[in-house]
């Protein structure tokens, strides 16, 4: 769905903008609005000057940020977020439409009653014409998205209706034109069963054309043969408003242009005619004509049908001019049959020439023997084989068609569908009396197909995801009612995989999002090629996808989750290089766990996200423990929120030692910071606990920036105090790193706390190997170049690589607690720390093992190159009151 000016705009721009002056005006508030890719579709609302004064608060930044995960999730629709200004807030708020981000309002509040917070550097900001309360705040952002999603819905289904009309409105309109066109052909052919007399026929048959191409009036003229100066009038019809133009039937002065035996189509404003012609056409108010003769079987032509226009000109169409002859000589076959009565055959060639060039299907049976008694040209050419076969048992005519028209029904039209050819026709059939002979059905057939194939096709597009070219949202709601509907009915399971990418939003921004589309892309066409689910992949939206185990695959369920598993398991190729993006899944079955749509979509989500705490590429199965899960969540958030608003004094830094080995009594020489979370509404909460959930609110990057400012104080305070050498390891995740400021507030934090930069080591994970390496290699670097040391934290897992270590600017190598586990007796184990040990003295870098828990593997490590060493074997990590009591 798209915003614009334009008729099928969805969103008025004038109104939003009117509507967002008025409300921010009353309200007290600065808004602004986006579109569904972030890009501003009003100006901001306010005194000018202000506005630009509160835009200095806001990083355009973080406000895209915010903006990406409000309207790429389907937890939330709105968040309110602090500024460096402690009377200074912004919020957005998002408008969905069918699960669909459509509009996103950006609001700014002066806050008349914030609370006083030491933690805040800068001072409030005072001299602005509008004010607002917190809470007041909070209702705006409510008020002002139900306004507008009450508007865009109304204009939705508007739109939605427009935009459906004028597709099938060139699609169908010469399938449309073609039937409207049988029927009128049709309807002429049924006069012949009347028993009217010949002239009446005529009348009727005039009319019928008349009123189909819109005609002014039309007149069957009869030439005297003896005087050809006169001639009379045979028939005559005119349109509603028109006056007849004579005043008798017979003995009138023969016009010039009743002459010859071919069609003519002439218009007075052409300039090929006579003057003569244009005198006549003229003198009777005619400005166009189609003159048609109609023949006698023993006779040269001496009877004409002119279909008259009196409004303006007309341009005659081949179409038309067709069409006129075919049901000209239609009619000339009526007027033969009366006329003729002796000469039946002469009369059938008529029809049968005539009916030959309707272009559409038509046959003819009598009811009484069922012996087809008329096939035209176009049923041989269209049936060959129905109507080869009519006499054997089969019947294929009967079957196809007959057999479908409803008992009773004397004429009418039906829709049906042959599965042999894959086709569909509109069948019209009638009870007549074939040639005055017996009781006969005649049938009319209109291949509809390509009609069909439009719909399905317009159809396809409502129910397809245009990136990735799966199933889309509406169509998996759609499809599950069908599934949970057949499990209940037949008594049988399926079941719901919730999947949301791990690492896709590091990839999407480290290496731009045409390289992100791409790897959907590529994810979607593996997830089509799993037997059992090829035709049940849906994309929710952004990186989240939903696949249907339907109750016929369920008993392979095992099998697909596998996978579905294995296919995470290896690199992408992106941007001429590996990347590695990894999946959460949740598994719910149908029906035990529910039948409600919304239900077991909301199941699958809140399953998915325990077990995306369990780690990457990690499958949950739903319990109904998980529901108390969700509501634990949502009380996360909002103590994590509020801690926020608290200068994130909650998140507690604790330090485990690290040791020197290679030194007498192996002293203490720095230690790890780690982050814990003292809540006073959920308690003491460890980083597994927490750490994810940040990460996807957005809050990791100021709880990471308060953890490395809390652990240089500190360390500054060992280094002045009789530790001048103690170092502090802080971690650094992948979401802090790809921040464009990340090395502003490293420099940042090392001036304003006063730490010697070369105690500093910032820890980084493999992960970030999943980036842009280029663009990594240059963040670290500047980091380094402020004198800050570069460790490789979890050495050995993931994503490692020994390229990493040689084109990374790093000084430190941690390794991998994993590989301790096994130390004491693991000769895989020992070999690999040996020979990374050898590897990092070879090229001058440092080695830390992590992870030291028993006497047997500090043994090992102590005939080792093996210098720093930390883990529960010499430590936990502590408080810092009780880190100094015993190391300081």
């Amino acid at each position: 769905m798209q915003i614009n000016r334009g008729r099928d705009s969805i969103i008025d721009i004038e109104y939003i903008a009117q509507l967002q002056d008025s409300f921010s005006r009353a309200v007290g508030l600065y808004a602004y609005c986006l579109d569904s890719a972030g890009v501003p579709v009003t100006d901001a609302s306010g005194p000018k000057a202000e506005v630009e004064r509160l835009m200095e608060f806001i990083s355009p930044d973080r406000v895209a940020d915010i903006f990406f995960r409000l309207t790429q999730s389907s937890l939330e629709d709105q968040v309110i977020e602090d500024t460096d200004i402690p009377n200074v807030k912004f919020g957005l708020t998002t408008v969905r439409v069918n699960g669909q981000a459509l509009l996103t309002w950006v609001v700014i509040g002066v806050i008349s009653d914030y609370e006083s917070n030491p933690n805040y550097i800068k001072d409030p900001v005072e001299g602005f014409s509008r004010v607002i309360t917190y809470d007041k705040l909070q209702d705006s952002l409510d008020l002002i998205r139900e306004t507008c999603l009450y508007q865009t819905t109304i204009r939705l289904s508007a739109v939605n209706a427009e935009a459906q009309n004028r597709r099938n409105k060139y699609s169908e309109a010469e399938l449309n034109e073609a039937l409207r066109r049988s029927e009128v052909m049709t309807a002429i052919v049924q006069l012949m069963d009347r028993d009217e007399i010949v002239e009446s026929l005529a009348v009727s048959a005039l009319k019928i054309v008349g009123e189909y191409l819109g005609l002014s009036s039309a007149h069957i003229y009869i030439t005297n043969i003896h005087d050809k100066g006169l001639m009379d009038i045979m028939a005559e019809w005119y349109a509603p408003g028109m006056v007849p133009r004579f005043d008798r039937s017979r003995d009138l002065p023969r016009y010039t242009f009743l002459a010859g035996s071919k069609v003519q189509a002439v218009s007075t404003g052409s300039g090929v005619i006579s003057a003569e012609w244009v005198h006549e056409m003229e003198a009777i108010g005619i400005n166009a004509m189609v003159i048609v003769p109609i023949k006698s079987s023993d006779r040269p032509a001496y009877m004409y049908a002119c279909y008259d226009e009196s409004s303006s000109d007309r341009y005659w169409t081949v179409d038309e001019i067709n069409f006129l002859t075919d049901a000209t000589r239609i009619l000339e076959s009526i007027i033969e049959r009366r006329r003729y009565e002796i000469n039946i055959a002469g009369s059938f060639e008529s029809v049968r020439a005539s009916l030959d060039n309707v272009g559409t299907s038509i046959y003819v049976r009598e009811i009484k023997t069922g012996i087809l008694q008329f096939t035209n040209k176009t049923m041989i050419a269209n049936f060959t084989s129905e109507v080869k076969y009519d006499r054997t048992e089969d019947k294929p005519l009967e079957r196809i068609f007959e057999s479908q028209i409803p008992a009773g029904s004397d004429s009418g039209c039906i829709e049906i569908y042959n599965p042999q050819r894959d086709e569909y026709y509109e069948l019209y059939y009638s009870h007549i009396i074939w040639m005055g002979q017996s009781p006969s059905l005649m049938c009319a057939i209109l291949d509809i197909t390509e009609k069909k194939k439009n719909q399905k096709k317009i159809e396809q597009l409502a129910y397809t995801d245009f990136l990735t070219g799966l199933y889309n949202r509406m169509c998996c709601e759609r499809d599950l009612s069908k599934f949970v509907d057949s499990a209940v009915s037949e008594g049988k399971h399926g079941a719901i995989l919730y999947l949301d990418l791990d690492d896709f939003k590091h990839i999407n921004d480290g290496l731009g999002h045409q390289y992100g589309d791409v790897l959907l892309q590529a994810i979607a066409h593996s997830f089509a090629r799993v037997p059992g689910v090829e035709e049940t992949c849906y994309r929710m939206g952004g990186d989240e996808f939903v696949i249907i185990i339907p109750p016929e695959s369920y008993h392979d369920l095992d099998r697909i989750v596998t996978d579905i598993k294995a296919i995470f398991n290896r690199p992408w190729f992106l941007k001429d290089a590996d990347y590695y993006c990894t999946m959460s899944m949740g598994v719910v079955s149908f029906p035990e766990e529910g039948t409600q749509i919304q239900e077991l979509i909301k199941k699958a989500d809140i399953t998915m996200y325990e077990a995306k705490k369990g780690g990457k590429n990690k499958v949950a199965v739903y319990n109904s423990d998980m529901d108390s899960q969700s509501s634990k969540r949502l009380d996360m958030e909002k103590y994590m929120r509020e801690a926020g608003k608290n200068g994130y004094e909650e998140f507690l830094v604790y330090y485990q030692p690290i040791m020197d080995i290679q030194l007498d009594g192996t002293p203490c020489v720095g230690a790890e910071a780690l982050v814990r979370w003292d809540s006073p509404g959920l308690g003491f909460m460890s980083p597994a606990d927490f750490i994810p959930f940040a990460e996807y609110l957005g809050l990791i990057i100021p709880i990471g920036a308060h953890v490395l400012r809390k652990a240089c104080e500190t360390c500054k305070y060992w280094n002045d105090h009789g530790h001048p050498n103690y170092k502090v390891n802080v971690n650094l995740s992948v979401v802090q790193l790809i921040q464009p400021d990340i090395v502003q507030v490293v420099k940042t934090t090392v001036e304003d706390t006063g730490i010697n930069p070369h105690n500093l080591t910032l820890e980084v994970t493999e992960n970030l190997a999943i980036n842009d390496m280029n663009k990594m290699k240059e963040v670290l670097a500047a980091i380094k170049g402020l004198g800050c040391r570069i460790a490789l934290d979890d050495f050995g897992t993931g994503y490692s690589s020994l390229n990493h270590i040689r084109e990374l600017p790093i000084d430190v190598i941690k390794v991998d607690q994993s590989f301790v586990r096994e130390l004491a007796r693991d000769a895989y184990s020992q070999s690999f720390v040996r020979y990374i040990s050898q590897l990092a003295s070879t090229i001058d870098m440092s080695i830390c093992v992590e992870g030291i828990e028993t006497v047997e593997q500090f043994n090992v490590l102590s005939d080792m190159d093996v210098r720093m060493v930390q883990g529960f074997y010499f430590d936990r990590p502590l408080p810092q009151k009780l880190f100094e009591e015993k190391y300081l």
